[in-house]
């Protein structure tokens, strides 16, 4: 088991180098070079079909290597994305925990899902409080919630004690 750990460490530090080097300014440049170079010796090899072929081969190789490659970095990345926002919605008290693996879900479920968020909107647009937040389970329930909640709280007391200390009184 650790030397297949390991092999993954080895793919993994490997794959990584590989993202960051494809994606630089050098490697640009390098590919760049390849292609001037492949098009001025097209007069010397007389524009011959070996000439293309080994243009059309190296550009296939490269492509084909490249598709895994993005694909690698992208589950990575989006995996860490996720992991990111389920970590806000699981700390968050306002927000729905359905929603942590959402990704999980079919193409209906997200459609209907969305269609929800779009009646959220709506509802927004008609609340005079930007930070209002709604969650799926009951979008009026929650706002009521946190309204009378938070200002039972010792922390909105303190706060509004402050405030009204450096009010003067007229």
């Amino acid at each position: 088991m650790a030397m297949a750990k390991r092999k993954s460490n080895l793919f993994e530090k490997f794959s990584n180098w590989a993202t960051n080097a494809t994606g630089s300014s050098a490697a640009f440049i390098i590919a760049l070079t390849i292609i001037l170079v492949w098009i001025f010796t097209g007069p010397i090899f007389d524009y011959s079909d070996t000439w293309q072929l080994i243009i059309n081969t190296g550009t296939t190789i490269v492509t084909f290597l490249m598709v895994f490659l993005i694909q690698k970095s992208q589950n990575k990345d989006s995996k860490a994305v996720h992991l990111k926002l389920n970590e806000i919605l699981a700390s968050h008290q306002g927000a729905s925990n359905r929603m942590v693996d959402i990704e999980n879900l079919s193409e209906a479920e997200l459609d209907h899902l969305h269609r929800f968020y779009a009646q959220l909107s709506i509802l927004a647009e008609k609340e005079d409080d930007l930070t209002c937040t709604h969650s799926i389970d009951a979008a009026t329930a929650n706002h009521n919630n946190k309204v009378t909640g938070y200002r039972s709280t010792e922390h909105y007391k303190n706060s509004k004690a402050k405030n009204d200390v450096r009010k003067p009184d007229k």
